[in-house]
């Protein structure tokens, strides 16, 4: 389970280029903490002299574009990769890490890795030229670069057998506040996000929540992704800023029912446990329910113009409730779980039935492979049965006939 970090390395207002490339390697080739330099590889360059090799490209750099951005260059990237106690030996840590530095770089920049052993869980530094490899260019970070590189750490981490984080947590770069449970005045999006909460209800339509929206005191511009300003706000927040669950297509599988949120993180000592409770409420509000609790709102703090809304809504949800009954002649609740009860038999049958041709389809699909690729290599088996098994022919032709050998024979053959 390996968890990663990378920050940008900046020339110091005090020091010199040199000199701050020469402090991050140092750091990392600690002879301390690396079993004496054993465990530090480089690529490009050699691991005694990567200043120096590094130097050399920066002004080869602005020798080539003439580009220097002085006190706020950007001279490499610095990568750490922390794995779980007792998972990995440090040389299985060093592998893995010049393997992440390898494909995030995508061997277009130099790089040294070192594996450090004085912590009780094996960690690599990564250290990577800012500059490319032929002096044109640099790295261009990007926004949201840490979660990127967690990815490729991760599939990593799967190709060689090791765990991952499934839901990894908060970062310390994203939202100190939030990592270190400091209590603060909710956002103006914590207090959108909160309202829609408490607005949304399982059968309402999309206009609908808008609606109750704007009986709270909300302002909402229309839109491919709707705008909404909270009471006391001063902007108004894009629905697909809000978070996973709170874009136009998310709302509109959480009022079908479809969608469970994710726990927000919420402050104090006990925050694990309120962001579950939290989400626990919300997710029983994504269960299908024909009417709204009105008791439960108000006693949640819903105003006049809501509770007033939400009685019309009941009203039209019974009333579309009872037209279905009478339509598809359901007069009693007996009738009512019969039909359901033929409505699940006939979608679990046609479901069976689906999978039996989807699986037929398959295998007819790997038969027509086959005879294709026993039609292209039955005449060259043959001609070399003619050959008399001559060898000569048989290293010119030794790919085809080995895959007619491979190939499961048609029953004619």
């Amino acid at each position: 389970m390996a968890t990663t970090w990378i920050k940008a390395v900046h020339r110091t207002n005090s020091g010199s280029i040199s000199a701050a490339i020469k402090s991050t390697v140092e750091y990392a080739e600690n002879a301390d903490k690396t079993q004496g330099g054993e465990l530090v590889a480089a690529y490009e360059c050699d691991p005694m002299t990567a200043q120096s090799e590094f130097m050399l490209s920066k002004r080869q750099y602005e020798l080539r574009t003439g580009r220097n951005q002085g006190q706020h260059d950007v001279i490499g990237y610095q990568i750490r990769q922390s794995f779980k106690p007792g998972e990995v030996t440090a040389q299985q840590a060093l592998d893995v890490g010049y393997e992440l530095a390898m494909r995030w770089t995508r061997g277009k920049h130099q790089f040294i890795v070192a594996a450090h052993t004085n912590t009780n869980n094996p960690h690599t530094h990564i250290f990577f030229n800012s500059v490319t490899l032929d002096h044109s260019r640099k790295f261009q970070d990007f926004k949201r670069s840490a979660i990127a590189l967690r990815r490729v750490s991760d599939m990593i981490c799967l190709e060689h057998g090791l765990s991952i984080v499934e839901k990894p947590g908060l970062s310390k770069g994203y939202n100190r506040a939030e990592y270190f449970g400091d209590r603060k005045p909710p956002t103006g999006r914590d207090k959108l996000r909160e309202m829609i909460d408490n607005s949304l209800c399982v059968g309402m339509s999309f206009p609908d929540l808008f609606v109750a929206l704007r009986k709270a005191g909300c302002e909402i511009k229309i839109g491919k992704q709707p705008s909404i300003k909270p009471p006391g706000s001063k902007k108004f927040f894009r629905l697909d800023t809000l978070g996973e669950d709170y874009t136009r297509e998310a709302i509109i599988e959480r009022l079908a029912g479809r969608r469970d949120i994710a726990p927000r993180k919420i402050s104090g000592d006990d925050s694990d446990r309120k962001a579950a409770e939290y989400a626990a409420s919300l997710n029983r509000q994504s269960r299908p329910s024909l009417l709204i609790d009105i008791q439960a709102k108000i006693a949640d703090g819903a105003g006049g113009g809501y509770v007033h809304w939400m009685k019309i809504f009941n009203l039209k949800t019974s009333a579309r409730t009872l037209i279905f009954l009478k339509e598809n002649g359901i007069d009693s609740y007996d009738e009512l779980v019969e039909k359901a009860a033929a409505a699940s038999g006939d979608y679990h049958e046609v479901s069976s039935r689906l999978k039996e041709i989807g699986d037929r389809q398959k295998a007819i699909a790997e038969l027509q492979k086959y005879i294709g690729q026993y039609g292209k290599t039955r005449d060259t088996h043959a001609a070399y049965k003619r050959s008399g098994w001559d060898s000569a022919f048989f290293e010119a032709n030794r790919a085809r006939i080995f895959r007619f050998k491979l190939t499961p024979k048609p029953l004619s053959a």
